[in-house]
């Protein structure tokens, strides 16, 4: 079968409009991992697969409709985003109007949240164009739709509607050990940038599901939920290995697992395997991690190699941490940053303004703490109630959620919105500390010099003058 995976543009120029990406708004610009492990299954299948980044390649909707007229698929799937969902359904549309006997197929955390809204608005306004939802990890229910065109409406998984009616049921969640690596040949890592990151570099994902409780994560609540599975330890290195030798020009591998380390001898066992086989003299790779995870894994993980902790704070004020079930503690989050500091790792801080019960103190203690902790980088955000998770259903219910349509959740910029107001701090509050937090935090001299100091070689120069552009861009759009 012709498989054509898609992940939609919004409009020409979108993507390379003025944003600054610490703002967390918007579409990501990340690699497409998960599509991309998609097409490996389904190429170790048999199947023919053609991928298209919209955005990263700032395509226009009619360079989408022509791709996919020249390939003639059999079956396009289509990643979504809530705050693009009617954008993403319309190519849906798009593809019957080429071939009303191509299958469309809908993925992402949106559309599994909320499959039943997904099929009434494909039906309300794009023609009953959606024929599928794959819910939850669709990577093998999807190959078996491929393999099996015509069982559509039984194969586990994949949701469909019948007489009016969601017809679907639940696939186990998938061996993390049989899938194959993604399929990189199908992207170009030369066109993904992040300021944080050494250029160009690729994404490595050695686990599934988290061992957190986080009331706003959509990924732990909507598509991968329960324990964390990890890849065998031999299965990771095996994909670093075939990264090099795929691209011999990337200098960085960011393991985008949610919490890296957080199995000490899974981790250990990582690290000595990377040092045994030379691979920590090759290239350099960075990791996201809780502030809970154990530090004595630190100075392996250094040894290894690691060089950049994406490490979610959040908050400044133990009140808001646990307002949405993080689990951790400032105490915990301060002696973290303190030891990856000495070892001498580059640290990225997340932050986020907008906690249940925050008020305009506790937003500026959560500056106030960002400020404090040896942070090379850091970005704000607002936190985002997604559909799936019990932020969202908490917000609805309390009538905090501004939105009352997916259209609602960009701007006239198509920059996702502030989305959260309370009677103590409103959306427009949420925004001024978000601004205010990052100016604080990088118009300082002493944190300018530092990340000045902390340029080691000119692919550093490279992502901190990309940053640098970006925040100018931002704030002069402001």
């Amino acid at each position: 079968m012709k498989i054509f995976i898609l992940n939609p543009p919004y409009v020409k120029d979108f993507c390379r409009s003025a944003r600054w990406a610490a703002k967390s708004r918007g579409r990501v610009q990340r690699h497409p991992d998960y599509l991309l492990t998609l097409a490996g299954v389904l190429l170790k299948n048999g199947h023919e697969v053609k991928f298209t980044d919209g955005p990263i390649k700032n395509l226009s909707r009619e360079d989408i409709k022509k791709q996919i007229k020249d390939f003639m698929p059999e079956m396009v799937v289509i990643h979504t985003t809530t705050p693009s969902i009617y954008n993403d359904l319309e190519y849906a549309k798009n593809v019957k109007e080429i071939s009303d006997n191509i299958i469309t197929i809908a993925v992402g955390p949106h559309v599994s949240a909320v499959p039943e809204n997904t099929f009434e608005i494909a039906k309300r306004q794009y023609n009953n164009s959606l024929d599928a939802i794959a819910i939850g990890e669709y990577d093998f229910s999807i190959a078996e739709l491929a393999d099996n065109p015509s069982n559509l409406s039984n194969i586990l998984g994949i949701a469909t509607i019948n007489n009016g009616r969601l017809n679907y049921k639940k696939a186990p969640l998938c061996n993390v050990d049989l899938l194959p690596e993604p399929d990189w040949k199908l992207i170009d890592p030369n066109d993904y940038y992040d300021a944080g990151k050494r250029f160009p570099f690729l994404t490595l994902i050695n686990a599934r599901g988290c061992v957190g409780n986080c009331s706003f994560c959509c990924y732990h609540n909507v598509i991968s939920p329960g324990k964390i599975r990890q890849r065998k330890e031999e299965l990771v290195i095996s994909e670093i290995e075939h990264d090099l030798a795929l691209f011999p020009q990337i200098k960085e591998i960011m393991f985008e697992t949610d919490t890296f380390a957080i199995n000490y001898s899974y981790t250990e066992k990582i690290c000595k395997l990377i040092i045994n086989s030379g691979l920590n003299k090759r290239i350099s790779w960075s990791c996201n991690l809780r502030v809970d995870t154990n530090l004595d894994l630190l100075p392996l993980m250094k040894e290894a190699g690691c060089r950049m902790l994406m490490t979610g704070f959040e908050f400044g004020t133990q009140e808001a941490l646990n307002s949405v079930r993080k689990g951790t503690t400032l105490q915990q989050a301060k002696k973290y940053a303190e030891t990856a500091n000495k070892l001498g790792f580059i640290l990225h801080g997340c932050f986020m303004i907008g906690a249940p019960g925050e008020t305009i103190e506790s937003a500026k203690e959560t500056i106030r703490f960002a400020k404090s902790l040896p942070c090379d980088t850091i970005q704000f955000a607002g936190l985002c109630p997604y559909p799936g998770t019990p932020l969202y259903d908490w917000a609805v219910k309390n009538n905090y959620l501004i939105a009352k349509d997916w259209t609602e959740w960009l701007n006239k910029d198509f920059e996702q919105c502030t989305l959260l107001d309370y009677p103590q701090l409103s959306s427009k509050a949420i925004d001024y500390y978000i601004d205010r937090g990052l100016k604080s935090f990088y118009l300082r001299p002493q944190q300018i010099l530092r990340m000045i100091f902390n340029m080691r070689s000119l692919s550093d120069f490279q992502r901190k003058l990309f940053g640098f552009k970006n925040f100018l861009d931002y704030f002069k759009g402001k």
